[in-house]
């Protein structure tokens, strides 16, 4: 895949989503967001959190066009409005696995050698 070069703009608009997403409450709330339109209680619930910071926290992600919000009744409901969030996480969690299992296999191999090493 060819590289586009970026522009100036361009480069600050991606900074800026990932500090948006350099807090990791927020990929919590997320992580809780992926499983369907959820209102503000629901997330307090269920990340044992309190209702200014997960409001304040969803203010963010609203305001950098993460997630998307609705009133229904009394309720404000939340939801991912760009999914290509979800994929961008998805690819960040993939990699650091593997960048994991590297790092487990050069361990094993420094301890195998090590482990012959005592033997001789």
């Amino acid at each position: 895949m060819k590289q586009v070069p970026m522009s100036d703009k361009m480069m600050e608009l991606i900074a800026r989503r990932f500090r948006t997403l350099g807090e990791p409450y927020r990929l919590r709330l997320i992580q809780e967001l992926e499983k369907g339109e959820r209102a503000v209680g629901e997330l307090v619930e269920a990340l044992d959190g309190n209702q200014s910071n997960v409001s304040r926290h969803l203010q963010i992600l609203y305001d950098a066009g993460l997630v998307g919000r609705r009133r229904v009744g009394t309720s404000i409901l939340y939801a991912i409005s760009d999914p290509m969030v979800v994929k961008l996480c998805a690819l960040v969690c993939q990699s650091e696995t593997e960048k994991s299992e590297r790092e487990l296999e050069e361990l094993k191999a420094i301890s195998a050698a090590t482990v012959v090493k005592g033997r001789r």
